[in-house]
């Protein structure tokens, strides 16, 4: 049975996302992002790299199944400018939206990154949402993302107090990058 609009969700459980969750979250994502998720700025940031070493979460129903997913991927804002993280995306199954899966990933998320010593996230998304966790657009509008996107979307959360000044520019890929060998 799934929770109405408002019911708290069924019991879940944030886990390090494991190589055989990959099907379960490209599925999820699909059904909560639809097909244009492939085609969106931040997407750009993604293709061809591996999330940030030990930052990339499911959130597993009793029954194991994935129910939610995020991630944060190093990035680099503007040519030789600081490292930050771009988090994204932020999914939960659509029929256990707004039961606290979302808020809860977004909390360990930031969490981790704190506890694995990262100055700041970024991330391109709803202000009134992700306001709640200390995002705002207060420190990113020297900054672009690689394509379309609406400025006002364009959010960070200094991890650390000052880790965003004089960054400018745009928003650069970074990290470890997918192998031939990670798709056999």
């Amino acid at each position: 049975m799934s929770p109405s609009r408002g019911e708290i969700a069924r019991a879940f459980a944030i886990v390090a996302e494991a190589a055989g969750d990959i099907e379960a979250r490209e599925a999820l994502l699909d059904r909560a992002m639809g097909p244009k998720r492939r085609k969106k700025s931040s997407e750009k940031l993604r293709r061809g790299r591996r999330p940030s070493e030990g930052l990339a979460f499911v959130a597993r129903d009793p029954s194991g199944a994935v129910v939610g997913t995020v991630r944060l991927w190093d990035v680099t804002l503007g040519e030789n400018g600081p490292a930050a993280l771009l988090l994204g995306p932020l999914a939960v199954e659509p029929g256990l939206k707004s039961g606290g899966i979302g808020s809860a990933l977004m909390r360990h998320a930031v969490a981790e990154a704190a506890r694995l010593g990262h100055d700041a996230i970024l991330l391109v998304g709803d202000a009134p949402y992700y306001g709640r966790f200390g995002f705002s657009a207060g420190r990113t509008g020297s900054l672009a993302m690689p394509g379309p996107y609406e400025r006002h979307r364009l959010l960070a959360l200094e991890l650390k107090e000052g880790a965003l000044d004089g960054a400018k520019g745009t928003i650069k890929a970074a990290g470890r990058k997918v192998k031939a060998l990670d798709f056999v």
